[in-house]
């Protein structure tokens, strides 16, 4: 097949040419997440000719990921997002090589996985694999493209890249995780569509620039963009000092460092859903559900009460709790939020906070 004409559209642009093309050739990314960030970054990467694209997931194609991860089709439902991102991107361009890890990146196997690529695009969606995936890359000199989406807003930037002296990392951005609580994800609270597709298309032109040298990459950077009101936030990042207090020194030190821990430090009383089950068994907790009525999954399984997170406070003021009390939502993040109000209230009570809430708790089921 001819090359050039494949690419020739950008092989044609000013300050591109046949030099920026080989670099794309030779170059090496990984992407990982195969979800919303990661499918149109896999896609525009590998039509651009990038020569090596890895793909890190564990997860199945599920119908709510369809709206946004439009790599995949309803047929695509209830296989691995890798398998089947690995088989599209290759019918795209077969000319390029796509390395698939179907695992969980965890603080075993990241620096295996990252040490053979030039650049990491992240399109995770947890805190946990942010900070990893950030000091892993500190520690092996790699460049770190950061993208983020919430509701009708979305981030990027590009971390450990050195610009004028300056080398930031995410670290930087965020010393300690942001309350979890606080900071709720697309499980909980949604995203348009299209706004993924616009984030992770950054990501992969910040990808573009960094391989070829051509334009500016937004270097200790961060671009905030919103698309109800059009509008566009950039800010200039600096050193922090409080960055380096808990990073790992060391490959030996982020083997040890507990990421999951780190980010959930303040909540003692997190609920596994295996330990979750032993609890159904004994029937002796009260299960409640701090989601909107209208939300999915329904659940059919076991019993809950309904107490919004929106109307919390007031609902459980005059309540009197006898038993063991188990606050879920979708994620596991709002029912933290919850569980620090209904403890407030009722300090002596004992009560959890599911683990990755009820679509964890299915999945497992």
């Amino acid at each position: 097949m001819n090359t050039e004409n494949r690419y020739q559209r950008q092989l044609q642009l000013t300050g591109f040419g046949k030099e920026a093309q080989k670099k794309l050739a030779m170059a090496k990314v990984l992407v990982i997440g195969a979800g919303g960030l990661g499918c149109p970054a896999l896609q525009y990467l590998a039509g651009a000719g990038v020569g090596t694209l890895g793909i890190v997931d564990f997860d199945t194609v599920s119908l709510s990921n369809l709206h946004r991860q439009t790599l995949y089709a309803t047929e695509d439902v209830g296989k691995l997002k890798v398998e089947v991102a690995t088989k599209k991107l290759k019918a795209l361009n077969p000319e390029i090589e796509i390395v698939p890890y179907i695992v969980q990146l965890n603080n075993q196997n990241a620096l295996e996985i990252l040490k053979s690529y030039d650049i990491i695009i992240d399109g995770s969606d947890n805190f946990s694999t942010r900070y990893l995936v950030n000091d892993a890359c500190v520690l092996l000199d790699k460049h770190l493209i950061y993208g983020a989406v919430m509701r009708f807003e979305g981030q990027v930037g590009v971390f450990n890249l050195e610009r004028n002296n300056l080398k930031t990392n995410y670290r930087d951005l965020f010393p300690t995780p942001p309350d979890a609580a606080s900071a709720p994800s697309c499980n909980d609270v949604g995203v348009l569509g299209v706004l993924p597709g616009i984030i992770g298309t950054w990501q992969a032109s910040e990808a573009l620039k960094i391989i070829t040298g051509i334009g500016m990459p937004l270097a200790n950077k961060l671009l905030t963009i919103n698309l109800l009101h059009n509008s566009f936030y950039e800010f200039q990042l600096a050193k922090n000092s409080k960055s380096e207090m808990e990073m790992p020194k060391d490959a030996t030190a982020l083997l040890q460092f507990n990421y999951d821990w780190f980010c959930n430090k303040a909540y003692e009383n997190i609920l596994s859903c295996k330990a979750f089950d032993q609890l159904l068994k004994q029937q002796k907790c009260l299960i409640i559900d701090v989601r909107e009525p209208n939300e999915m999954p329904i659940i059919t399984e076991f019993e809950t009460l309904q107490l919004p997170l929106s109307r919390f406070s007031e609902s459980i003021a005059d309540k009197t709790f006898n038993n063991t009390v188990v606050v879920l939502c979708q994620s596991g993040q709002r029912s933290l939020k919850a569980l620090e109000l209904l403890k407030k209230q009722h300090p002596k009570l004992t009560a959890f906070s599911l683990e990755g809430g009820i679509t964890q708790w299915k999945k497992s089921h």
